[in-house]
């Protein structure tokens, strides 16, 4: 069985939700990531921030991002995955909450991300595409 420790990418980081948006977007930069998983102070997961997130919802609504927290834009009830689940549970999740980017964790700890792409590269060809209709159909989710 296919797991989700075997499709993600290692070495995701967390970042504090008291970050700044600027020290996140440069973790990004400097990553080459879209996305961060944001933690509390016990280091447990509660929120994703994007690049989009943060010219969405902080530049654009002219804030400074110097200024502003992940936790000032963090939202909703964040989902993960654990490390074992299997590629259909990963497909499960994603699709039905509408997902692009799951964060996956291994004995309460993150040890990787697992993207849209990730899913795609491991199914089968025909399950593709009702996997992306799955995530695209509601609406656009971090």
């Amino acid at each position: 069985m296919t797991t989700a420790k075997d499709i993600m990418h290692e070495g995701a980081q967390w970042i504090p939700k008291t970050e700044t948006l600027l020290h996140a977007a440069q973790r990004m930069r400097r990553l080459h990531v879209g996305a961060l998983p944001v933690s509390d102070e016990t280091e447990r997961l509660c929120g994703i921030i994007t690049d989009r997130d943060i010219v969405v919802k902080c530049v654009a609504e002219g804030h400074d991002p110097s200024q502003c927290t992940a936790a000032d834009i963090v939202e909703g009830t964040p989902r993960w995955i654990d490390a074992g689940a299997s590629v259909e549970d990963v497909v499960k999740e994603m699709g039905t909450h509408h997902i692009r980017r799951l964060p996956v964790i291994e004995n309460k700890k993150l040890v990787g991300m697992i993207s849209e792409a990730d899913v795609a590269r491991s199914l089968p060809e025909d399950k593709v595409h009702a996997f992306a209709a799955q995530v695209y159909a509601g609406p656009p989710q971090t």
